[in-house]
């Protein structure tokens, strides 16, 4: 019996009742030759398509950029023992798509970095400090689609622009966008800064674990846009502010002009190491088991020497995810104390069931919504 076997030199013929062990030596080394040739362009091209791709560890979670202008990312990477939140700089080149972080196997946990000269203003108000001159400058930082928190505040606190005869400013602190309507909030934003002139944004992405970059871009501009004011003071979006008492607390003869803050101190709070906990740091970052004494980032307010001092020190200051722990960080290492108020009451967290002679008596408390904002000021500045 005759078959044809082909290979890779042609045609040619075998019998196979003249020598059949001989001929099925030949099928067997065929079929083997087959397989190898197989696994070998299999290999070459696992190998070249592998080179084109980042070295990334399984499961590596990265974001996609669709913007031109860089920023800065957090990505989540799993290892091995752990699961942990990495901080990343620096941002990726222009035009460049994906964000990529690890480059080995072996992650180490790195940090974000919160020196705020690492990133540039997208929208800026450089002129407003010259041209008003202020007193006392009010920084809000906000997260971009919280337009209900800016109108809430500019209708009530915000409005505020001569207290007790001095000037004061408030302004809007965000970041970059994420998520599927950049675009769409990217240019809200633009619209509602020619409108208003009280918006500022940073190329850094808006998120909760960035609040100490956004924390330290708030000083850089205090430093640098508006030095002739005397005061500064970081005041959340959901406070109720009492501007009125604040002024008369910053113009008692015994307040300090320089090296001072106050608010809601802060004092032996323990780090927190759970994991599943909003608030978690890892040693890597904060090595310490107890935080140096800070002031609750709610809102605290600060003679404006201290933004520059801030930003200059945060160089040589490894930054974590808790932003008015690493302030206190900051002053430790500058050698400042935060300041007790002169009556702790007035700087309070929480008020409770709403009660006019309480609110007309504090400087600060968290509310629950922009509109509690707006109906509590009407109440308390209508005449009795």
């Amino acid at each position: 019996m005759e078959v044809k076997i082909i290979d890779r030199n042609g045609w040619k013929r075998y019998n196979l009742g003249q020598d059949k062990s001989s001929h099925r030596c030949h099928i067997k080394k065929g079929f083997i030759l087959l397989l190898a040739l197989t696994f070998l362009l299999s290999a070459i091209f696992y190998i070249s398509d592998y080179s084109l791709k980042p070295a990334m560890p399984p499961n590596t979670l990265y974001k996609v950029v669709n913007q031109i202008r860089s920023y800065y990312v957090v990505i989540d990477i799993p290892s091995a023992h752990d699961n942990k939140t990495l901080f990343l700089a620096p941002p990726p080149k222009a035009n460049q798509q994906v964000q990529q972080t690890a480059t080995t196997t072996n992650i180490s946990m790195r940090h974000h970095d919160a020196y705020p000269r690492n990133y540039h203003f997208i929208l800026d108000e450089p002129d407003k400090c010259p041209q008003q001159n202020p007193f006392l400058v009010l920084m809000v930082p906000v997260a971009p689609h919280e337009l209900e928190a800016r109108s809430a505040i500019r209708s009530t606190w915000g409005k505020e622009s001569s207290v007790q005869g001095n000037a004061v400013m408030t302004l809007f602190l965000v970041g970059l966008s994420e998520g599927a309507e950049n675009d769409k909030v990217q240019q809200q934003l633009q619209e509602e800064s020619q409108q208003h002139r009280d918006l500022l944004q940073s190329n850094f992405v808006d998120t909760y674990v960035n609040l100490t970059i956004k924390t330290m871009v708030i000083m850089d501009w205090l430093a640098t846009r508006c030095p002739q004011a005397s005061y500064g003071m970081k005041v959340d979006s959901d406070i109720f502010l009492n501007v009125e008492n604040l002024m008369t607390l910053l113009l008692a003869p015994n307040t300090p002009r320089q090296n001072y803050i106050t608010g809601i101190v802060m004092w032996n709070r323990p780090v927190i190491r759970n994991k599943d906990s909003k608030w978690y740091v890892p040693e890597e970052l904060y090595p310490e088991p107890i935080y140096p004494t800070y002031l609750l980032g709610m809102g605290y307010v600060f003679s404006n020497d201290l933004p520059k001092k801030l930003v200059e020190v945060s160089k040589d200051i490894k930054p974590f995810n808790i932003e008015d722990a690493y302030v206190g960080a900051c002053l430790k290492r500058l050698s400042i104390s935060p300041s007790n108020p002169p009556d702790s009451s007035q700087f309070r967290a929480y008020l409770g069931t709403y009660k006019r002679e309480e609110f007309m008596r504090v400087i600060t408390t968290i509310l629950n919504s922009p509109q509690q904002l707006i109906d509590f000021w009407q109440d308390v500045k209508r005449l009795t």
